[in-house]
């Protein structure tokens, strides 16, 4: 906790770790939301803030089963909103980033709430460097992939166009 917060009433301090949570989980979002994915400028600061929430009820010393117990719901509650974005297209599967970020997003929430800031800050720098600077080089071996792939379509054309041989 900030210095400044620690002789001030917890409320304060909730609020000041749920503001922490939502602005992390908040730079998320609006990068998702840029690339118009199907989770973005509002679902991550409520998955992030609901998490941290989550571990902020149970208090100042909280018992580590009831701690645990309460990550354990967390994991499977995230999993499933982040299910929700994945979308499978014919042969394709799209949203499994954006569904990683989600269970991220609720990872940063928890980190908050257990005063682990440095987890929380390097969580969301590394979820916004994957999806940011990742991309080029997604986009890179797609179309790699997709060259390739011509490629062999044709190829099976023009055998299929040969005449048999005896």
């Amino acid at each position: 906790m900030p210095d400044f917060l620690n002789n001030a009433p917890p409320i304060w301090k909730d609020l000041a770790q749920l503001a922490i949570t939502y602005v992390l989980t908040a730079l998320i979002g609006w990068e998702r939301e840029r690339e118009a994915h199907s989770a973005g400028l509002r679902t991550f600061p409520l998955v992030g803030i609901a998490s941290c929430g989550y571990l902020l009820i149970l208090g100042a010393q909280p018992n580590s089963a009831d701690q645990s117990r309460v990550l354990q719901g967390l994991i499977t509650g995230i999993g499933f909103v982040g299910g929700g974005a994945i979308l499978k297209e014919g042969t394709t599967v799209r949203g499994t980033a954006t569904a990683a970020s989600v269970w991220n997003a609720g990872v940063i929430g928890a980190s908050v709430a257990m005063q682990h800031y440095s987890i929380a800050i390097i969580l969301a720098l590394l979820n916004l460097f994957t999806l940011r600077a990742l991309l080029p080089l997604k986009h890179r071996i797609e179309r790699a992939s997709d060259v390739n792939a011509q490629g062999e379509v044709e190829a099976a054309s023009n055998k299929s166009s040969l005449p048999p041989q005896s």
